[in-house]
């Protein structure tokens, strides 16, 4: 009962917070530091749960073929999902071709496009932390889980009086975590009022964005549907048996938080409780899946990449041939796992994957204005597509769900 009222509490404070945001617009400052508080909240939580949950799940998956098993299955499912929705964005992108036509002269100066970008393998090597607490400082979340990882594992190998005792210590550090999770959730609705009141408030040309760029709109929104409704789900229920509608209101708060924040790092902690809590996934698949799915899974942002791309070279009038659309799929795929932790992430693996194609680095200007509010439904899909994947692989551990027909 106290979930569901906590949903409908959400849902009311969206209403409110479009309504206050559209006509209260000058006093909006009256309530958006709710907003900040409960990221704050939700961001000082993340590192000590994601360290404390990962080396608490690994030393419960017990052995280094487990574990291995465990992290192919992870990643096949990360690159697999995330390249359906590449496709699934091409195929609407090509089918309504939202730039051509389009107006070039509502682009908009974008500051930082100069910011250095990370290669893939570049990002690869910096997994590999040079120091540990300035990971945890910089909230560098591969390079946490990279160590978590290896410091749970080798738990496992030591002597039974420590590794007793460092396995009881994060089990207990990782109840503590939850405990406070719980506690912040509490809040979601005051935060999510506070967050969404500033974003509705600072759109005061709402209209005139929709009319010049509907159809680019549309087509990004159209892809990310049918993802996040066709084919997540038909995963969900044909290799894993999974009921999707139940699936849906087992993730329901933090499905709603992420579309409010667009912060899926933000909203893992309550993704990991709803995971636990409402879906029935173990901690051993949750901690492993979930936070390594917040940082390199982006089925939405890796979409939403593609289609931006060939939106903007149809505004130039720049045909992209097969071949080079191919280009395009493999660079978001490989931008949207090296994501993580850099400034303007989002401007900034556009660029790449823009560089990649020869297309101009100014043509993000034209996407600008619109990428506050489409960052809300495709951060909504990355983590609908990470719960996902934690119940598909608790499954196919053999878990019991609760979320199962």
């Amino acid at each position: 009962m106290k979930r569901i009222q906590l949903h409908w509490q959400i849902l009311i404070a969206l209403v409110l917070a479009v309504f206050y945001g559209a006509f209260l617009a000058d006093y909006v400052y009256l309530i958006d530091w709710m907003g900040d508080v409960f990221l704050r909240a939700l961001k000082m939580v993340i590192v000590p749960l994601i360290l404390s949950s990962i080396i608490s799940g690994i030393t419960s998956i017990g052995n280094a073929e487990n574990l291995g098993r465990l992290g192919l299955k992870t990643i096949g499912y990360y690159i697999a999902t995330s390249t359906i929705a590449i496709f699934t964005g091409l195929f609407f992108v090509n089918w309504l071709k939202p730039g051509v036509g389009a107006d070039l002269g509502f682009t908009k100066e974008v500051e930082g496009l100069a910011l250095a970008t990370e290669s893939f393998g570049d990002t690869l090597i910096n997994i590999i932390p040079t120091n540990i607490f300035q990971a945890f400082s910089n909230g560098q979340m591969l390079s946490i889980i990279f160590f978590a990882l290896l410091f749970g594992f080798f738990i496992t190998q030591i002597q039974e009086k420590p590794r007793k005792t460092l396995t009881e210590f994060f089990d207990s550090t990782f109840e503590v975590m939850m405990k406070l999770t719980l506690f912040i959730i509490k809040f979601t609705p005051l935060g999510i009022l506070g967050i969404v009141a500033k974003v509705v408030s600072e759109q005061s040309d709402l209209l005139q964005l929709v009319s010049k760029m509907g159809l680019y709109m549309l087509a990004v929104v159209a892809a990310l549907a049918v993802h996040s409704t066709i084919t997540l789900p038909l995963l969900l229920r044909m290799v894993g048996k999974i009921n999707p509608l139940k699936q849906l209101k087992a993730m329901s708060i933090p499905l709603l938080t992420a579309f409010s924040t667009s912060s899926s790092s933000a909203t893992l902690p309550l993704t990991m409780t709803a995971a636990e809590e409402n879906a029935g996934v173990s901690n051993k698949i949750s901690s492993f899946t979930l936070p390594l799915g917040a940082t390199i899974n982006m089925d939405g942002t890796a979409l939403y990449e593609l289609v931006a791309a060939m939106f903007i070279a149809q505004a130039y009038g720049i045909d992209l041939t097969i071949p080079q659309q191919l280009i395009g799929v493999f660079t978001a795929l490989l931008a949207s796992i090296g994501a993580a932790g850099i400034p303007m992430a989002g401007l900034v693996m556009i660029t790449i994957v823009l560089s990649a194609l020869g297309l101009p680095l100014e043509g993000v200007g034209l996407i600008i204005a619109v990428d506050r509010i489409l960052d809300m439904f495709r951060t909504t899909v990355n983590v609908w597509s990470d719960s996902c994947g934690a119940s598909l692989i608790a499954k196919s551990e053999g878990e019991i769900l609760k979320v199962m027909k």
